[in-house]
């Protein structure tokens, strides 16, 4: 976890498999059925279609929403925002979508269900300027409890999770251990923290070895050529921290496709507007109704569930895009209205002079 990773550098991330993707949606048409029990309480009647005869339209603040349809979504999020949490999972399995996760999840998918659908009849949607794929990331190092602020930390599992982002399924993974050079030895706490074994550092090949593998492995599948993609991670550490540190170390350059990356918890916050302190992949994962899946600080099975976390959040209308990147060894923030650009192929980064 982001947090555990904290401690470490200043001194391990995390439901049944990942769902299916969401059937075809309804037809338009069908948003304009009354919610189940919309006469929330004895209030007006409310129908999910942006019209309701006993409500006042607001109107749109930007020029750029002036467009009637606006109007019609501004009043549908208003009776989303008055329906309890049965008629919010009603109306959602009438839509055959997920109903599982806490009262503000469940009222962000239907609105984001109904926006896109109103949106599609007004301009229907370019499916060709999102990635195809998403690299799900996230490293385990070497730590000791307490860490010593002069420790350094090596990576030691290099796992990655692919996400197609048409059919929103995990199609395969990599994992490689990876034997640290500086702290050969893994401390206890490591070890039972992250699960790896001294014999499994041991037989496992350096850090540049592993890299060049995980490039082979991404260039498989032809990602940067044929496909675009982006990576992801459970917070800025994973790169901005360990892969910097490891690049130094290893004597190589920090790696070009690694440059941009999709922080998960800086796009969750903002898409379901929750505090940082609710974006620890565990809540996570139990707001949006899901458990943890496999052993807590394995680096795949990690990143098995964060790539769970990606997909639903596809499912409910999120668009990640990267938001973070690496700019002159410095951690920077990506502009929300920057386009979406895939990473480029993968490389194996030259080594530093």
């Amino acid at each position: 976890m982001e947090e555990q990773k904290e401690n470490r550098v200043r001194g391990a991330h995390h439901e049944a498999p990942a769902p299916a993707p969401a059937p075809a949606p309804a037809p338009p048409s069908q948003l304009a059925a009354p919610a189940p029990g919309s006469t929330h309480r004895g209030q007006h009647h409310c129908r999910l279609d942006g019209q309701d005869n006993n409500e006042k339209i607001s109107t749109c603040h930007s020029n750029d929403f002036s467009d009637p349809i606006y109007k019609e979504i501004a009043i549908t999020n208003g009776c989303i925002n008055r329906m309890s949490r049965d008629e919010l999972r009603a109306k959602l399995a009438e839509f055959k979508l997920e109903t599982r996760g806490v009262k503000d999840v469940l009222k962000k998918r239907l609105k984001n269900y109904y926006k896109k659908q109103k949106l599609m009849q007004k301009e229907p949607v370019d499916g060709e300027s999102y990635y195809d794929y998403i690299c799900v990331v996230d490293f385990e190092a070497t730590c000791e409890e307490g860490n010593p602020p002069e420790f350094i930390h090596e990576i030691i599992e290099f796992p990655i999770v692919l996400v197609n982002t048409h059919t929103l399924e995990i199609e395969d993974t990599f994992q490689q251990y990876v034997k640290p050079e500086i702290n050969p030895q893994l401390s206890d706490f490591c070890i039972n923290l992250t699960g790896i074994t001294q014999d499994l550092v041991d037989e496992a090949d350096a850090f540049p070895q592993v890299l060049q593998n995980a490039v082979e492995w991404m260039r498989q599948k032809e990602l940067g050529t044929k496909y675009s993609y982006s990576i992801l991670t459970d917070g800025s550490w994973d790169m901005s921290k360990f892969l910097n540190i490891q690049c130094r170390i290893s004597h190589i350059k920090y790696p070009s496709f690694a440059k941009k990356w999709i922080n998960i918890r800086k796009s969750y916050g903002n898409f379901y507007k929750v505090p940082r302190n609710q974006t620890k992949l565990t809540i996570m994962l139990e707001k949006l109704g899901m458990n943890y899946d496999g052993r807590p600080h394995s680096g795949l099975d990690d990143s098995k569930n964060i790539a769970r976390i990606a997909i639903r959040m596809l499912q409910d209308g999120c668009e990640l895009r990267a938001n973070e990147r690496m700019h002159g060894g410095q951690l920077m923030t990506v502009s929300s209205s920057a386009p979406v650009e895939g990473a480029p192929a993968p490389q194996m980064p030259h080594l530093r002079n």
